[in-house]
């Protein structure tokens, strides 16, 4: 039987790794010269076997920094020398990757030069390096020189091998602070299907082979990066599955900290003889395949196929890399394409279904965010229907099974925006698919709907959001790595300015935003800010963004104090309505009051640790008053109901109380 705890784990990787659930710094200069292969290797560690029972012992010495203990047969050589403040300071500012594929064999070989910079607050003696535990480090180069390699076997789950090698590459001269470094790294070996940081947690070996897919085959290789495969360096922190939600944090400070980076790649892919790959994706966008001719070669000859990623800049992603054999299907405009399927031959049939998703979606998207995306949005068939899905950027990594138009129309509205929205800034490039994604909810399904959707998230949010500023700083929104803040907390910040400027002027700061602009440190206020104020008549939204999106200062927590109601001339009742925040956090809610045959809304902002008073004029005797309408998250519900009875005192309401949004 499947453990509570092995539950949550896996229901936490297929939201957190799938990213979706179907039914549920500048660089140094550019390198221009292409790496060549082979390199000498150098003496360094024997690499981990590739089979046998692991044995893992996790903790953290008095210092508070990670200590390992692994199987004494991958033993390395010397101790962990690396700390964590080496770790946490290390930036990838530039990646120029020479990439080889041996798909029968399971194998990669990678030189890379990379371009790392010092942004911690000390000079940096050593230069802490990570891949996976089933690769092997080679070669590491220093201003044309090489290190001497120390390699260390760490526990971490950000690779699915539950383990990462950890090179401390040792400096002629420590590296002083926002100073960097080129390297020239080597490294390979094979990479398989391996599930083992989920099984050693007890789950179940279906779950965790559907969840923990990544590896190199013939017909399908999928790696999706820090988090799932460690295939290029990294530095991090070791995290473990279990201890609260602190690899998925790092998994989003992973991605935030290359937001910017300078990234390149050349591909070549040796794979069976007549058993060519049709697609290469990196970074979640196409990169042409090139295949060599074979027809002069015997059957038994492996072929090969080359791809360029010529040098672009790294949103808020994990470096990732895709190439399999499908079959393409291009959207209704031929054109100019801004949907291509690739399907395997089990998965035809149902091509045809996400494309009419898509063109009945795409109008919607057009009216919002304008008329041509920035990107093609690719969907990757899985080769198993099991497999949990993932998203990165304009990249869908699903099964395209057969499904309803309301379960497709939800999928690709959320998946499209991608193709619209490229963002460096976590809770705009996810957060505003999210927010789409509810919006056609609202329009297929009512506003209701829209709200239980937004609600299904408050409760980890709240979980997670600082009591007060002066408790946690929390993560400020235009800075967030954890999905709760840039996924949840986003969504409603974004429908929130919804209220607040309406339809036509958040559209047109959406329409309007340029990622390329964004870039660098963040400024106050933001350019999405200026675009906002640009487009619209409300000129006040500072105190907005300082609250909700500059800091972190929680969420509001508010009541009815006070409902006060009196005849007026003429059939008409005055009302008003005083509400308490006792948060720290500035709101601005609909205040709604109803008779039985009217209803009236005008909209009231309260201060953190503030009260506020609204006076609504309606006509015939009130008999119910409603401040938020579950638009705005709260500590508690997000919906305050208050019953008047005339029979009692104006100033003490009947029945006060807090009830969520129904649910769907």
């Amino acid at each position: 039987m499947k453990s509570p705890r092995a539950a949550r784990i896996a229901g936490a990787l297929l939201f957190i790794f799938g990213g979706l659930t179907l039914f549920a710094g500048p660089a140094a200069a550019a390198q221009t010269t292409t790496p060549t292969f082979p390199v000498p290797k150098q003496n360094v560690p024997p690499p981990p076997p590739g089979k046998g029972k692991v044995i893992f012992s996790r903790s953290t010495d008095q210092n508070g920094q990670t200590t390992t203990q692994g199987n004494p047969a991958a033993a390395p050589t010397g101790p962990v020398t690396a700390k964590d403040a080496e770790r946490e300071a290390v930036t990838f500012t530039g990646f120029d990757m020479d990439v080889r594929l041996r798909l029968s064999d399971h194998h990669i070989a990678v030189r890379a030069l990379i371009t790392i910079r010092n942004d911690g607050k000390s000079p940096l003696s050593q230069i802490p390096l990570q891949i996976s535990s089933s690769l092997q480090w080679e070669r590491i180069r220093v201003q044309d020189r090489d290190a001497t390699i120390q390699a260390s076997l760490l526990n971490s789950d950000a690779d699915h091998t539950g383990k990462l090698w950890e090179a401390a590459v040792p400096l002629a001269a420590p590296l002083a602070p926002g100073a960097s470094l080129a390297l020239d790294v080597t490294y390979s070996g094979p990479i398989e299907i391996n599930a083992q940081r989920l099984l050693a947690l007890g789950t179940p070996e279906d779950v965790a082979l559907h969840s923990d897919w990544d590896e190199i085959g013939a017909g399908f290789t999928g790696l999706r990066g820090f988090g799932n495969v460690v295939w290029y360096p990294a530095s991090s922190v070791p995290v473990l599955l279990g201890d609260g939600a602190r690899l998925f944090d790092e998994m989003g400070a992973h991605k935030l900290r290359l937001s910017g980076a300078h990234f390149r790649m050349r591909l070549t892919v040796e794979f069976p003889a007549g058993q060519p790959p049709t697609i290469a994706l990196v970074n979640g966008h196409p990169a042409a395949l090139n295949v060599a001719s074979q027809g002069s070669l015997t059957t038994d000859v492996a072929g090969v196929a080359v791809a360029q990623s010529d040098q672009s800049i790294l949103g808020f992603e994990a470096p990732s890399l895709f190439v399999a054999a499908r079959r393409s299907h291009a959207g209704p405009d031929l054109t100019t394409p801004d949907l291509n399927l690739w399907t395997t031959p089990e998965d035809e049939s149902n091509a045809q279904l996400w494309l009419d998703a898509a063109t009945r979606v795409t109008p919607f998207l057009q009216g919002w965010l304008g008329q041509r995306p920035r990107a093609e949005l690719s969907v990757l068939d899985l080769p198993d229907p099991q497999d949990a899905p993932f998203e990165t950027g304009a990249l869908l990594v699903t099964t395209i099974r057969d499904a309803s138009p309301d379960q497709l129309g939800d999928v690709m509205a959320h998946a499209l925006t991608h193709a619209w929205m490229q963002s460096p800034r976590a809770w705009l490039s996810e957060g505003v698919a999210h927010f789409m994604g509810t919006l056609w909810i609202e329009k297929q399904s009512g506003r209701e709907k829209a709200i239980s959707a937004l609600e299904a998230g408050r409760p980890a949010l709240t979980l997670i959001e600082p009591a007060s500023p002066g408790v946690s700083p929390g993560q400020p929104l235009a800075q967030a790595s954890s999905p709760a803040y840039y996924r949840t907390k986003a969504g409603y910040v974004l429908w929130m300015l919804r209220d607040l400027v309406g339809d036509p002027t958040l559209s047109a700061a959406l329409r309007a935003y340029d990622p390329k602009q964004d870039l660098g440190i963040p400024t106050i206020p933001s350019l999405f800010e200026r675009l906002l104020e640009q487009a619209g008549a409300r000129h006040d939204l500072g105190w907005f963004f300082a609250d909700w999106i500059d800091a972190d200062k929680g969420l509001p927590d508010l009541a009815i104090q006070n409902v006060h109601s009196n005849p007026a001339s003429g059939g008409n009742w005055l009302v008003a309505v005083e509400v308490v925040n006792s948060g720290y956090a500035a709101a601005e809610v609909p205040v709604t009051v109803r008779t039985d045959g009217a209803t009236v809304t005008q909209r009231l902002r309260i201060l953190g640790r503030g009260k506020a008073m609204q006076r609504i004029l309606i006509q015939n005797k009130p008999t119910e008053v409603q401040v938020n309408d579950g638009t705005v998250p709260e500590v508690e519900a997000s919906l305050h109901v208050t019953r008047i009875d005339q029979n009692i005192p104006p100033n003490q309401p009947s029945d006060s109380h807090s009830n969520p949004p129904s649910a769907p």
